[in-house]
Order: C-alpha cells, then structure tokens, then sequence
C-alpha cells in the first residue's frame, strides 16, 4: 500500500503499459515563466525560464533542511531525501506528508524520534548545479551495501538514450534543469526533472518508497554529472546501474567501482564510455548500426 498519493497538475500519470508511469509536463505553468529581454541583436523577445521555489522539509519536529526546487511533487522530494540521507530507517513507519503551498513547507511524520542535531551541524555543500547540501556523514552505509548482479543490455541502453532525448520535458522547453529518469530494462518509467540532479533523485526515491518498487533490475539515467553524491545516492537506493549523457569525477568512479554499481557515462548517439562494471555489460547491439543523434532532438550534456 502506498504511504504517498500521487498529487498535483505538474506531472502528467499514464497506465499505458509502454509509456511513462510518470513523465514531464513542459507546459504546466507553474514550473516556467514568460520572461522579457531582448536578444543579440537588440531586438524584444521572450522566452520560458524555470520557477525556482524554497522548500522547507521538516522531519517530525525537527527542520532539517531548506530545497531550491522546482515545486512539483514535494512530498516525494522530503521522504527521498530524508530516506537517502539515512534519516527514515527501515523500521521506520511514515505516518504521513502534509505539504503547506503557502508556507512552503513539507513535514515527513514518522512513528519514531527525531534526534538528527549532531547530524544537522556536519553539513558538506555538493557540486549539484543549485549548490546541493548532503551530511558529513554520507558515506554512512556504503560499507553494508550489496548491489544485485544485473546485467545491462548496450541495446536497452540505446533504446532508453533514444527515447529519454526525444521525450517533451522541461528541459527542452526551458533549459536550466536536470532530468533524472527509472528505467527497467528498455522501458524508462518514471521521470523527473529539477534545478538540482540530486532533487530530480530523491523524488525517485520517494516514489520508489511510497510504492514499494523494488530497485533490485532497475536503472538510473541522470543528464548530470557522475559525482560521487550522485553514485551514494543511487547506491544507497539500491539500484545497480546508473547512466548519464555527462562525464564522470574520479571520486564517483572510486565509490561506483567500490560498491560495485554499474557506471556508464557520455552516452551520445552509438557511443558511451564505462568506468565501473563493465563485466556487467552485454554488448548485444552493433554501435556502427546506430544512427547518430537527430540535431532536432539532441540535448546538451548538462556539465554545468
């Protein structure tokens, strides 16, 4: 039984066997606003940037942390968080998630104590494009962490590259964000965009958890860097693979080949580059019968 509703106009929710279980809504108008300028010739234009909105997440009693975000789907962007900074423990009931729009809170009640002070004053500023915030101890919990043993099709690869580029998403329509995307096997499932990589990961997590979804054959393709947050991240999900369009840091390489995730990264058009895992990788497909990226559809790495 799910502990979250699936709410809000933001995203828009499909049964469809083939599409999406979730997937951008580019036109909602509460994530882009019509701004005025002018261009490089001087001349009036407008153009869709993206809303940025604070959002407080509180554990319980406690304030654990303020989020730039987007503001779509809070409730699973607090317990994703709170569950991938090892503050929901698996013994751990949620009770509930009451969102405030007009005080741009979240608070995460559970069926234990808050007692995260200490924890609270080890804060380590990230390399996410909105200046992510994780805890001093973030490592904590790697060293139990076994990943299952999937095997990753390069044919689900550049199937799921394929369509990922080609999806209407935020992105497209605006620029300035992040899109990190659940796929199993060919198929991605769910879909979720931010200002921060790591806000577009705890939303998936917090899906994952509200509905009980295993990560044991699921991948992760992210448009961001390959930093170490975004591999501890994925790790401590569970999930045993993690692709992006973008480069790798050595550190992310380091922890991915620790714990033994799949990391595959400067997927563009037939070609990619791993790092980590390539014992796990069944080439299946011919690269040279890949065709090249559509200019029309091609995206920009997201290095920034």
């Amino acid at each position: 039984m799910p502990i979250l509703q699936l709410e809000g106009p933001q995203l828009a929710k499909t049964d469809t066997p083939n599409a999406y279980i979730i997937a951008p809504d580019p036109k909602a108008p509460r994530l882009t606003r019509s701004v005025e300028g002018v261009d490089h010739d001087g001349n009036p234009t407008n153009i869709a940037v993206v809303e940025e909105r604070p959002l407080t997440i509180f554990l319980n009693g406690q304030e654990i942390v303020t989020a730039m975000t987007i503001g779509d789907y809070p409730d699973y962007l607090a317990v994703g968080f709170l569950r991938n900074q090892g503050m929901l423990k698996d013994d751990e009931t949620i009770k509930g998630v009451d969102y405030d729009e007009d005080l741009e809170t979240v608070v995460v009640r559970t069926d234990g104590e808050t007692t995260y002070e200490e924890k609270l004053k080890k804060k380590t500023r990230t390399s996410g494009c909105a200046v992510g915030t994780v805890f001093g101890d973030m490592m904590e919990g790697l060293e139990d962490t076994t990943l299952p043993d999937l095997r990753v099709k390069t044919s689900d690869l550049y199937a799921l590259a394929s369509t990922i580029n080609r999806t209407p998403s935020l992105y497209l329509e605006a620029g300035a964000i992040h899109g990190t995307v659940l796929c199993q096997g060919d198929r991605p499932l769910v879909y979720m965009e931010d200002v921060g990589r790591h806000n577009a990961v705890d939303k998936i997590a917090g899906w994952m958890l509200s509905e009980g979804v295993s990560p044991d054959d699921k991948l992760l393709y992210t448009t961001g860097r390959l930093t170490s947050e975004m591999v501890i991240k994925t790790a401590l999900m569970g999930i045993p693979a993690l692709a992006s369009r973008s480069g790798f840091t050595a550190w992310g390489v380091e922890i991915a080949r620790e714990v033994g995730l799949t990391l595959i990264g400067r997927m563009r058009g037939r070609r990619f580059v791993c790092l980590a895992g390539e014992e796990r990788l069944v080439r299946d497909a011919d690269p040279s019968s890949i065709p090249d990226e559509d200019k029309k559809h091609r995206r920009k790495s997201a290095d920034a």
